[in-house]
């Protein structure tokens, strides 16, 4: 009869904890969710994470923040959430750097990017743009290689920091260019873009957020874009494909991932949601502004093949490029 008491007890406790499991996942979100953002206050991904946070809040009807937790090329922020509770109150807008190229830079992360999160949808392509220093007179790429070929070495390209995207497009134009350009690696885009604009270094390729102010300016020359099309914020500049390095596409992709572990239906609602704010003319129109395109995955499953193919593409990239960091 005990047995028989105990067995009615533990289903009545197994079920209701069930019930109250399921709703909360139906009534999510009940309280106020968290985006992470592993680069400081003022970056692109910063950016696009709060142009996020207000519209999520204003579907939901609950507040999403973001909070920076900036360091180790973005790696940081990702960390964090790879081990925070799967509840969907903790999320990370990410990118290209912390899920594909870092795990393949360095040796001590703490999180697999392809097993430690819940991909929920792709946010936006950031294209990047090759500039010059006026004061090289380097217009084009042939420009670039006969004044690299006639002085090895003694041209300089600056980066934001060893292992960057920025870094390994420029392994890549170089290697692709077959010539030999100075590495000098900086710990953010501000202070490398104003000593390319001073002369004091040749070149850089960065977002074309964060150099078309400059290129406007005339402080800085803008050679061409890196991927594969001309860029619709700049129409009239060439690809680095066009200039004769073919097939040369590169940039860096945003995206929105919860912790390993997180119920399916709130990565499914996530995702749902996520997707209607990128159709949104006023989103579309606001990323535009910020030098951003929208980017969609059809469902959190092709975000996380998406994930495992970057992560293989930019793991040659680095392997290429002979950059490690412990």
């Amino acid at each position: 009869m005990r047995l028989i008491k105990s067995f009615v007890v533990i289903s009545c406790i197994l079920l209701f904890g069930g019930n109250v499991a399921a709703q909360s996942i139906a009534n999510y979100p009940d309280r106020t969710v968290t985006i992470i953002v592993g680069f400081p206050p003022g970056t692109a991904t910063d950016t696009v994470a709060r142009v996020l946070a207000e519209r999520f809040t204003n579907k939901f009807g609950k507040t999403f923040i973001v909070d920076n937790k900036a360091g180790q090329g973005g790696s940081m922020g990702s960390a964090f959430v790879a081990k925070a509770a799967p509840d969907g109150y903790t999320l990370v807008l990410s990118a290209t750097a912390p899920l594909a190229i870092n795990p393949n830079l360095y040796t001590n992360l703490t999180y697999d990017p392809r097993k430690n999160f819940a991909p929920i949808g792709l946010v936006s392509w950031l294209p990047y743009v090759f500039v010059t220093s006026p004061k090289t007179g380097i217009n084009t790429i042939q420009q670039l290689t006969e004044k690299a070929k006639a002085n090895p070495g003694q041209l300089t390209y600056a980066s934001i920091g060893n292992g960057s995207t920025s870094h390994l497009l420029m392994s890549m134009l170089t290697r692709q260019a077959g010539i030999n350009v100075t590495h000098i690696p900086y710990k953010g885009s501000a202070q490398s873009q104003i000593d390319v604009m001073s002369g004091q270094v040749d070149m850089t390729f960065d977002t074309m957020l964060t150099l078309m102010p400059h290129i406007k300016a005339g402080k800085l020359k803008a050679v061409a874009t890196g991927g594969l099309t001309r860029s619709q914020f700049a129409q009239d500049l060439p690809t680095l494909d066009e200039q004769g390095l073919t097939g040369f596409n590169g940039g860096a992709w945003l995206g929105l991932l919860a912790p390993a572990g997180t119920p399916k239906p709130i990565i499914d609602k996530l995702h749902k949601e996520l997707n209607a704010i990128l159709d949104d003319p006023d989103v579309i129109k606001r990323l535009n502004e910020l030098g951003s395109e929208s980017l969609k995955s059809n469902s959190p499953a092709e975000f996380s093949t998406f994930i495992q193919t970057e992560y293989t593409k930019w793991g040659q990239r680095v392997r290429d490029s002979g950059a490690k960091i412990e």
